[in-house]
């Protein structure tokens, strides 16, 4: 499969973006790496309204649904452009976990739900989060949870402890997954429901801390109680069961999106990496970037990068063609690869940094820290490595 060349519209699409972030995100990224949310919130929110304005909203969403009707392929090279600062994605309305329940809710959700909770979503006006991994359960097998919603006359009263929510402080909504049905298949046990935060017995214990930095507001992982919540069966989103069958549909494309990121990360980091090889001198008139080692860092970097893009964008034209299922081996390879490339180039930036690089002073450090996870989240490597592995050598079998 070859990879497309980008349209006129979209690389025009892409230099406004890149300006965009250039011009309005980047500034803000020390009040942000330094945690004066006060201070950062009500530009953010400007630039928000800028985005908004300019076109610049919902890049992952339809236009029917007031977005920018973009395919997986593009919609990934926009989250490349927008990765190169960690405010990016959220300027545009298009952050995790935000993105992919607003997917949910468009393909799932009735039409009260999608007045309810989807279109203020989607306006920007709320913010919501995704409720799945458990403490008690291991993360990369979604079909083992505790968490229990029992019906009781026309409600479901969920009980259940959560952790990792991202976004939960100050969001309206939880989507939830949970148990109704113990007796079923394991993959139809649990159901997807909505649970508004402000619901009695909805608990955030506390932000977690992440690598020592506990973070704020859609910045943040939360754990959570679930005491008795007691919601309508009304806002449960498909049929009962549908869970398991919602969170894959909901991950594979969201790969794509985190991939894309990742390699916006990279790049960010790269440009950081050669800039202070070039002016940071080891001794009087000799420059970081005349020594071997880092000469091999900068080319090393260049191809993986590279070649992580091609394979990333690759599996984004096989899902816009083909459907997610015929693309399950290129989402699992990108899935444990870019994260790889990910770790090696942050390490190498870092290095080039010297204690510079262990600093706030350049997100360089936030990086190393939140996305060490990549190598974890959306399930760890080791799983994508060995479903991949077992269908490939399925092919070979007599």
């Amino acid at each position: 499969m070859t990879i497309d060349t980008p349209s006129a519209e979209m690389r025009l699409l892409l230099r406004t973006l890149a300006e965009f972030v250039r011009e309005e995100l980047l500034p803000l990224e020390r009040p942000f790496l330094y945690h004066d949310f006060d201070t950062l919130m009500p530009i953010l929110e400007d630039k928000r309204r800028l985005a908004q304005s300019l076109g610049l909203w919902l890049p992952q969403i339809s236009a029917e649904h007031g977005g920018m009707g973009l395919s997986l392929y593009e919609h990934g090279l926009v989250s490349e452009v927008l990765g190169r600062t960690p405010l990016g994605h959220y300027a545009l309305n298009c952050q995790a976990p935000d993105a992919g329940n607003m997917e949910v809710l468009i393909e799932h959700g009735t039409p009260e739900q999608k007045e309810r909770f989807l279109l203020p979503l989607l306006a920007g006006e709320v913010r919501s989060c995704f409720s799945m991994t458990e403490p008690e359960n291991a993360g990369s097998n979604p079909t083992r949870l505790s968490t229990a919603a029992v019906k009781d006359g026309d409600a479901y009263v969920i009980t259940g402890h959560k952790w990792f929510t991202t976004g939960a402080e100050g969001a309206a909504f939880a989507i939830v997954m949970a148990v109704t049905d113990p007796a079923a298949a394991r993959h139809q046990r649990a159901s997807m429901i909505i649970v508004p935060t402000d619901t009695p017995g909805f608990h955030i214990v506390e932000n977690t801390s992440v690598m020592g930095e506990r973070g704020r507001g859609w910045a943040s992982h939360a754990e959570i109680r679930y005491d008795d919540c007691r919601v309508p069966q009304s806002n449960r989103l498909g049929a009962e069961g549908m869970g398991f069958v919602i969170a894959q549909q909901r991950l594979g494309p969201g790969r794509i999106h985190h991939c894309m990121r990742w390699i916006g990360i990279c790049e960010r980091a790269f440009d950081l990496m050669c800039r202070q090889a070039v002016l940071r001198e080891v001794a009087p008139g000799r420059a970081l970037a005349e020594m071997g080692p880092v000469q091999n860092w900068v080319a090393e970097s260049r191809a993986e990068i590279d070649a992580a893009r091609l394979l990333v964008l690759r599996a984004a034209q096989r899902i816009d063609a083909e459907g997610a299922y015929a693309a399950r081996d290129d989402i699992a390879l990108i899935k444990f690869h870019v994260a790889g490339v990910l770790q090696a180039v942050l390490d190498r930036a870092i290095q080039v940094h010297g204690a510079l690089g262990m600093t706030d002073e350049t997100p360089l450090a936030f990086w190393y820290r939140h996305e060490r996870a990549a190598r974890i989240y959306d399930g760890p490597d080791e799983v994508h490595k060995w479903s991949v592995a077992k269908r490939i050598l399925g092919r070979y079998a007599l």
